[in-house]
């Protein structure tokens, strides 16, 4: 059995920045990647390849509480469900890491606080490339740094908007974007300000994903192995129950498409699947010390899962709207709450420019409008509202089928965020039709409007949170397993609670955070 200093368990924001981390303690690393590197193709910017279908998202059916077929578009490339993210990289503000009452619940305090992430932040941000103007958003958290990077400019469309918005009370702010962008230069710029950015894959490696990041500098060092095409099937412990002793996987040759079972095992084992994965792994590994599932004496593994209450709506304007890259403006005046609400209600982006290509397949929905009139005059928004952590909603395993037992709540604060929104976008004449928005990926085929359904899991986290006790917690404050001595988990199954806005970035901080305290435990 090949023996490493440490195994890590996927390649997306918290596995592949962990091996970034630990790459330069010169330990012996090996990087497992259920799937490929992502090819490199002029499809990568096809609006219908990309959003119709399969190509770049697995086609694995989940089920929901009912047993109906869900669709959830993961991504299983080297870097994760990173090479299709739209690159918005913000930190949770302050208050989301306390204790504080929603209109559907409690949202739960945080055993560590902002201050123990902010340094990582710091890091986070000028590792992918973050490109942000500090001080323009009121509910903007301390930093001990500005941004690594400019802000990206609004193009003259969005800047109008922008100024309108302030003009009426309220704060537009530059949203924080991952990019190699460089605006000062525009020659030497490998980001070239696209409209196949968010949601694409990005064919000229100018997205900060992981792969980019983190991934591909750390390739070519001696003492870090990667293998692609590598499911790994489950976990082994040793006679005790306290310690991995081996790792089961799955390898196919890319080539030949045969598949064979290989055993490896590491000092370490650091899984970082995405929330619902890692536990659907942790369950399916169960044997006969840890009989409900590795590291769930606490019968948390899998509970408390959040994926956020998202949801996408087109403003149209009389104006046309020529913008190419428009995901650059947030705003978040109603984060906390408004007068007359005392409850949070959550955070409001622009999203990438839909295309006429995008709307054609639900062109139905549109009319009177063609999908043209649409795309030409549209300003595209994304709604991101905080989902509570509740026991009930879970990741069940049933044999191969995957559930996720999930229940929606604050749809208050979702629904009354919507209205305020739709509100404002008449006010300032960016209103004259509100249409859903169909074209963005909920599973191939699949259409919304208004809110994501259930498929929509790209904010996935809190499957396994992290905390002091092992009855209430799954994780130790270093996301050590606390029933498996050298078991961590570095994705966004240690959150808490969601707060409201995008969680990549902070699964990069935790992800810094973790490696430098696997560093010193393994010197």
């Amino acid at each position: 059995m090949n023996h490493y200093d440490i195994i890590i368990i996927g390649t997306g924001a918290g596995g592949g920045t962990l091996t970034y981390r630990l790459a330069q303690s010169g330990k012996k690393i090996l990087v497992l990647e259920r799937g490929p590197f992502l090819p490199r193709e002029k499809e990568n910017w096809d609006v219908k390849t990309v959003f119709n279908s399969d190509r770049y998202h697995n086609s694995e059916v989940w089920y929901d509480k009912d047993g109906k077929e869900l669709h959830p578009g993961m991504s299983y490339f080297v870097g994760g469900n990173t090479k299709v993210y739209g690159a918005a990289l913000f930190r949770l503000r302050e208050k989301d890491f306390e204790k504080f009452q929603h209109r559907d619940g409690i949202s739960p305090e945080w055993p560590l606080k902002y201050k123990d992430f902010e340094p990582y932040y710091v890091q986070a941000e000028k590792l992918y490339q973050v490109h942000g103007k500090g001080g323009e958003d009121p509910t903007e958290p301390f930093r001990s740094a500005e941004f690594p990077y400019p802000a990206v400019s609004h193009e003259a469309r969005i800047q109008e908007i922008s100024e309108v918005l302030q003009s009426k009370g309220l704060h537009p702010y530059h949203t924080p974007v991952g990019i190699h962008l460089n605006e000062a230069q525009r020659y030497l710029s490998e980001c070239i300000r696209c409209n196949t950015c968010d949601g694409f894959p990005c064919l000229v490696h100018a997205k900060s994903d992981a792969e980019v990041s983190t991934v591909r500098p750390v390739m070519g060092a001696d003492n870090v192995t990667l293998l692609t095409d590598a499911k790994v099937l489950k976990l082994h412990t040793s006679p005790s129950g306290r310690e991995i002793s081996s790792v089961e996987v799955e390898v196919r040759d890319p080539e030949s498409g045969q598949v064979h079972v290989q055993q490896f095992s590491g000092d370490i084992v650091a899984i970082a699947c995405g929330a619902i994965n890692t536990s659907v792994l942790l369950l399916k590994s169960a044997n006969e010390t840890h009989p409900h599932g590795l590291a769930n004496r606490s019968d948390l593994v899998g509970r408390n899962f959040m994926k956020h209450v998202l949801g996408s709506i087109i403003g149209v304007s009389k104006k046309p709207n020529p913008t190419k890259f428009q995901k650059t403006l947030s705003i978040n005046d109603f984060y906390w709450g408004e007068d007359g609400y005392d409850y949070p209600m959550g955070q409001i982006q622009t999203l990438g420019k839909v295309s006429k290509e995008a709307l054609e397949g639900n062109a139905a929905a549109y009319a009177p409008l063609t999908p043209e009139d649409v795309a030409t005059h549209s300003i595209d928004w994304w709604l991101t509202v905080e989902d509570l952590p509740d026991p009930n909603n879970r990741i069940r395993v049933d044999g191969d089928k995957i559930i996720l037992d999930y229940t929606e709540n604050n749809l208050e604060a979702y629904d009354r965020l919507e209205q305020r929104w739709i509100e404002i976008l008449k006010s300032i004449e960016c209103g004259q039709a509100i249409m859903p928005n169909c074209s963005y990926f909920a599973g191939a085929g699949q259409t919304y409007t208004g809110r994501l359904p259930l498929d929509g899991v790209g904010h996935q986290v809190g499957t396994c949170r992290f905390g002091d006790d092992p009855t209430t917690s799954v994780l130790d404050l270093n996301c050590r397993t606390h029933d498996i001595d050298n078991l961590y988990i570095t994705d966004g199954s240690f959150f808490c609670s969601s707060g409201a806005v995008n969680p990549t970035l902070t699964i990069i901080a935790n992800a810094l955070r973790v490696g430098d305290h696997l560093i010193e435990r393994l010197k």
